[in-house]
């Protein structure tokens, strides 16, 4: 690479070293969560994307929002896995760990395995902040790292050094020790750099000497890998050229592509899109997002609380909007009563609930699938909901198209289920064709629907579809629909209040008939080899049974696997396809609440391997457990 324009040194080579050839790397970035590990993370994540890897990634964010310096739970986390071939999931042990100080050090040692390489800030291995972490010796004197690479580099030192023409303080020179770290490592395996520094230059555009001191920061970090002894070997992992069909290709997290997604089904149906939201962890960015998509009619609404969120969210799908709200598992309770009086409405609305830690505010940064049951049944009285869920982060943009399909169609409010290892991760996603997405248009009630005996036409705001049980939509203002909303229970057709015990059991009885009536593809099983044993997942955990999956059948163990889009209702030929095997296995990152309704529906001894520990599940961790089932 020559050298760039701007103050400083270029890019240089000055000697001549061993290229490694590898065909998939994990990196973890540790450090306080001040030390810019995400912004690091992010921008040799979009470097190893430009340059054509598979990649998937695992932020890993402090609890707290700004815990005390140096100490453990302060460390923020970034681990990316890319590859030169299909990849599914972060990776289950990093091959390299940076560690800016010992609490990084002392918070990630116990994931990185014996031979991985481990590059360490020297500068921040001070007695004082040793012992805050409880290192009563020095970790990189002790002999404790022996059996790894140990790369001891004073980042923040040579940092400050390459920074001495800026003017600036030591303290605001220091904060540029990640781009040293990230230009560090770009050299190491070979990344673009054009694009890190175009991003630099944007983002500090108002104070470009700050731009330029993280532009030389990070070129200094580049050149101090080519030069320096302590790293002898670089490393390349080819393009996945293989992995992916022809189009055009971005990276892509969870939450990004839940909100393209959206804003494409709002298209499709020809209607505004309206978000009525309150901010939550890790649901927020979607409301930042949707935000800047003014020109495709979208109107975000930031309101006082999570019930006025999802009160204008339904109110604007009243009016004739594709309607959403957005929030977590403690929103979702309090969102409840609401969602109850869009099943009695029976009016359009999706809850996109990023599911996180809980209960109460439990672990806002970490993630968890616990919330399947409140989304089935977490509402008074009998009032049923559609769930989807998407199994990757790319996937977000699809699921949330098909939730808004069902959300139109039928008439109801559905449940998108994603969660915070999807919202936060990211992975590669190809970009569709506009005219590939499908027809979401619906046609709004116009005049009147039905004839009275007396021969007047008038019309019924429960008169239903029989195809879809869905009833008409009507725009409030349209001439002649005037009609009664509101939570009382509604006489059939007519839409009237109605106390009558045989109506309300007919109107419970048919809003439960729609949504087992919802059309939903049949279940897929990839079970080459006729195996006797079946893995079912739902969501997150598609990547780490995939990648188990894939290691049993190279280890010559048959073993079948399928995964759920739509939970409720289920596919209508999963019965058939559970009945078909001696043993189900389901993972899930709660106590077993799909293996809960799995149970109750089919009747069968479904094997419940569940974690709750903020983190999705290891590949080679379920590699173990599924074994032991195929074994039996």
């Amino acid at each position: 690479m020559g050298p760039e324009s701007g103050r400083g040194a270029g890019l240089v080579s000055a000697q001549a070293k061993t290229v490694t050839r590898l065909d998939r790397v994990v990196i973890r970035f540790a450090g306080d969560s001040g030390d810019g590990m995400q912004l690091t993370g992010d921008r040799f994540t979009s470097e190893t994307a430009s340059f054509g890897n598979d990649l998937s990634t695992l932020p890993n964010f402090p609890a707290e929002i700004r815990a005390p310096a140096g100490t453990l739970p302060g460390v923020s986390s970034f681990q990316l896995h890319f590859a030169d071939h299909d990849i599914l999931t972060p990776g289950d042990a990093p091959d390299v760990l940076v560690a800016m100080n010992p609490a990084a050090l002392k918070a990630n040692i116990g994931d990185v395995p014996r031979g991985a390489e481990i590059i360490v800030n020297t500068d921040e291995f001070t007695k004082r902040a040793m012992a805050k972490v409880g290192y009563e010796t020095d970790p990189l004197e002790d002999g404790s790292l022996d059996g790894y690479r140990l790369h001891k580099v004073p980042l923040t030192t040579l940092t400050v050094e390459a920074l001495k023409d800026f003017g600036l303080t030591r303290k605001e020179a220091e904060r540029s020790k990640n781009m040293f770290s990230l230009g560090l490592l770009s050299w190491m395996y070979h990344r673009p750099t054009e694009g890190t520094e175009s991003f630099l230059r944007k983002k500090f555009a108002k104070k470009p000497e700050i731009a330029e001191a993280n532009i030389v920061a990070f070129r200094a970090g580049w050149n101090f890998g080519e030069t320096t002894e302590d790293f002898a070997d670089s490393y390349e992992v080819a393009p996945a050229s293989q992995a992916f069909p022809a189009g055009t290709y971005r990276n892509i997290s969870g939450n990004l592509a839940l909100s393209l997604g959206l804003v494409a089904a709002a298209e499709k149906a020809d209607l505004p899109l309206y978000l009525g939201s309150y901010p939550i962890t890790p649901a927020s960015d979607i409301l930042h997002e949707l935000s800047k998509h003014k020109n495709f009619r979208v109107r975000s609404f930031q309101a006082e609380d999570e019930i006025a969120g999802i009160g204008a969210a339904l109110g604007a799908a009243f009016g004739g909007a594709l309607a959403v709200t957005t929030t977590s598992g403690p929103g979702v309770a309090l969102k409840s009563e609401t969602i109850g009086l869009a099943v009695s409405m029976e009016l359009p609305l999706l809850i996109v609930d990023i599911q996180r830690g809980g209960p109460s505010t439990g672990l806002p940064t970490k993630t968890e699938q616990a919330d399947l049951l409140q989304a089935m049944y977490g509402r008074n009285g009998e009032a049923p909901v559609p769930i989807v869920v998407p199994r990757t982060p790319a996937d977000c943009f699809d699921a949330a198209i098909d939730a808004a399909r069902i959300a139109l169609t039928y008439r109801t409010p559905v449940f998108l289920l994603s969660d915070g290892y999807l919202a936060n991760g990211s992975e590669p996603w190809r970009v569709p064709h506009p005219d590939d997405l499908p027809d979401l248009r619906v046609q709004f009630a116009s005049g009147p629907n039905h004839t009275l005996a007396d021969g007047s036409e008038v019309f019924w705001p429960y008169k239903r579809d029989p195809r879809t049980l869905a009833r008409p939509w009507a725009v409030p203002g349209t001439p002649g629909l005037e009609h009664r909303i509101g939570g009382i229970e509604k006489q059939d057709g007519t839409g009237n209040i109605s106390y009558d015990p045989a109506n309300h059991e007919f109107m419970v009885r048919t809003r439960q008939a729609k949504i087992d009536g919802i059309e939903v593809p049949d279940l897929d099983v990839d079970d080459p080899d006729g195996a006797r044993t079946l893995v079912l997942g739902w969501g997150s955990t598609y990547g780490p049974i995939t990648a188990a999956v894939r290691r049993l059948r190279t280890a010559g163990s048959p073993i079948a696997q399928a995964h759920l889009r739509h939970v409720s209702p289920f596919p209508h030929n999963l019965g058939e396809v559970l009945a078909r095997y001696e043993r189900v296995v389901i993972p899930e990152m709660n106590l077993g609440q799909l293996a809960t309704l799995i149970r109750a529906k089919y009747l069968i001894d479904a094997q419940s391997y569940t974690q709750v520990n903020g983190m999705p599940f290891k590949a080679e961790q379920l590699a173990t457990v599924l074994k032991e089932a195929v074994d039996v």
